[in-house]
């Protein structure tokens, strides 16, 4: 059984493939897409619920249509399916969503907390001489220089290894604690560039602090 998180109509929720229920119910994937099709539910339940995707199958160029569902679509869909095994594994699943609702939960209270971190840094930095010296380009210059000590990698490579376009929110795609270790660096990086250090020096600095904190 597999519940994973997923975006469906831009919004992240947690969710399950038909492809994982017709596996764990023992039934075959093409009733689980007919008992799907056939739900007799409103098209704007369907629409919030149930998102039509695709997968192949290895050594085969052909693509086969699945569907992700979310707890609400899962729970439509199993409910008239019976007997003790049948059972055992709907509180299963619902135990595995109720988990992986409560990590978006508390990733979203992050992204939060980084709002503020990073109107912080942002202060800083207008406050300081560096924006001006970087043409108006401080922040994004930090922030690459924060995710490359931390990933290896700046925006637009994580962006291009995560597959996601320039209009989306990096953020929204990093775990709890890719954001928790951001907003550290980032109040780390605020207060050095309060009291006047420079690019280069702050770059030095917190490349020897991640490698002595990843060290330890």
């Amino acid at each position: 059984m597999l519940v994973e998180i997923k975006r469906i109509s831009k919004a992240e929720v947690t969710v399950v493939s038909s492809l994982d229920v017709a596996e764990t119910f023992g039934k075959e994937h093409k009733n689980i897409l007919r008992d799907i099709e056939e739900l007799n539910c409103s098209e704007e339940f369907r629409g919030l619920n149930f998102e039509l995707s695709k997968y192949s199958v290895e050594n085969n160029k052909r693509s086969y249509p699945m569907y992700y569902m979310t707890r609400d679509g899962f729970t439509i869909l199993v409910m008239g399916y019976t007997g003790e095994k049948a059972m055992w594994f709907k509180e299963a699943y619902i135990k595995q969503f109720n988990a992986m609702e409560k990590a978006i939960q508390g990733k979203l209270i992050e992204r939060e907390k980084g709002i503020a971190v990073r109107q912080s840094l942002t202060k800083a930095l207008q406050q300081s001489t560096e924006n001006e010296r970087m043409h108006g380009h401080a922040y994004s210059a930090y922030t690459n220089c924060i995710y490359k000590v931390l990933f290896g990698k700046n925006a637009k490579q994580l962006r291009e290894e995560l597959g996601i376009s320039k209009k989306e929110n990096l953020r929204d795609y990093l775990s709890t604690e890719e954001l928790k270790e951001i907003q550290s660096m980032e109040c780390l990086v605020s207060g050095l560039v309060d009291c006047g250090w420079g690019y280069d020096q702050i770059k030095e600095f917190i490349q020897t602090t991640n490698t002595v904190r990843i060290a330890a």
